[in-house]
């Protein structure tokens, strides 16, 4: 029996019907209701509004990957790593790019530990050895067993035994034959490989997928997804973010830093400050030992917050005639 045949349940082919018949087993519920993921959620720093805590609870319900687009910066890889901190479940995140491929998402055959085997093979044939009869048709199923399979995340989440969140970050990067294979894995939660037959998951792993929205994705991707739209937090929210995520910071501190940076989002700049790089300028100042923001420590520092020479001309502009209004 080749390796396909010896594994644990997952894999039905040409080596036999050992897998799962039908859709794999969502497994029980994560959340037992909305309030409870934006509570559990809270509890490890992220703060879900109603729309986010509804979108992770039917994902959990239903067992269907979430979409999630928006700005750089908003919370989107976060929210993923989040709810893996919050239920104990394993995070494996597939980092998309231009040029990702079936190799490096799903799997590859390790080619050199194979050609390894091929050549140990023919010295023990040269020497008469006790595998010197072994056939071309043994080798090959040798070679293309379990030991020489280098499993990449996709098939990784889908073969996982326990909980897994499954982070694929930035699928807008991608290109469209990429984002068919995703769609065979997102359909059904199956692998299809030619020498060991299809693996189908034992569980459905909770999907997140994040875009910035640097091209438009396929109708059959978004058809398969529940769909979360993430902006830029309100000051209320993103003052609690702040006093949530940075140690020491105080109120007044915190209100200060939302309040400036909502205002530099009204201006026309090249890149609008993100949450997160609010987050490093609040630890910026704390660190600094600023109480209270004045015009000359937030233009020392909006280097932190913005990363273009033009847009820190003008926010200093704008942060001096604020201050002379002010004064």
């Amino acid at each position: 029996m080749s390796a396909a045949g010896d594994q644990d349940g997952a894999v039905d082919g040409k080596t036999g019907s050992l897998g799962m018949l039908g859709f794999p087993d969502p497994g029980p519920p994560l959340f037992s209701s909305l309030t409870e993921v934006r509570e559990r959620l809270a509890a490890v720093g992220y703060l879900a509004d109603d729309g986010i805590a509804g979108v992770v609870h039917l994902a959990d319900r239903l067992a269907k990957p979430v979409l999630v687009e928006g700005p750089a910066g908003t919370g989107k890889t976060e929210l993923a790593k989040s709810v893996a901190r919050v239920t104990g479940s394993r995070l494996i995140r597939l980092q998309c790019y231009e040029g990702l491929d079936e190799s490096k998402a799903l799997y590859e055959w390790n080619y050199k530990k194979q050609l390894l085997r091929i050549q140990a093979q023919r010295v023990d044939e040269d020497g008469g050895g006790d595998k010197a009869t072994t056939s071309w048709r043994d080798l090959e199923e040798d070679i293309f067993s379990e030991e020489f399979l280098l499993t990449r995340p996709l098939l990784e989440a889908i073969r996982s035994p326990d909980p897994v969140v499954l982070l694929v970050d930035e699928v807008d990067r991608v290109e469209l034959e990429t984002e068919a294979l995703l769609l065979e894995v997102l359909s059904e939660y199956q692998v299809s490989i030619p020498e060991l037959g299809t693996i189908r998951a034992k569980q459905i792993p909770l999907v997140f997928l994040t875009s910035n929205n640097t091209r438009e994705l396929s109708e059959a991707l978004k058809r398969r997804c529940l769909y979360l739209h993430l902006d830029y937090p309100s000051l209320e929210r993103e003052r609690d973010i702040v006093l949530a995520r940075v140690p020491g910071v105080t109120e007044e501190l915190a209100d200060q830093i939302a309040r400036i940076v909502r205002s530099l989002r009204t201006l026309e700049l090249k890149k609008y400050p993100s949450v997160s790089e609010t987050l490093d300028w609040a630890r910026t100042l704390v660190v600094l030992g600023v109480e209270s923001i004045d015009a000359e420590q937030a233009k020392a520092t909006l280097h932190v917050l913005l990363k273009y020479r033009s847009d820190l001309e003008r926010a200093a502009k704008e942060l001096a005639v604020a201050g002379e209004d002010r004064a």
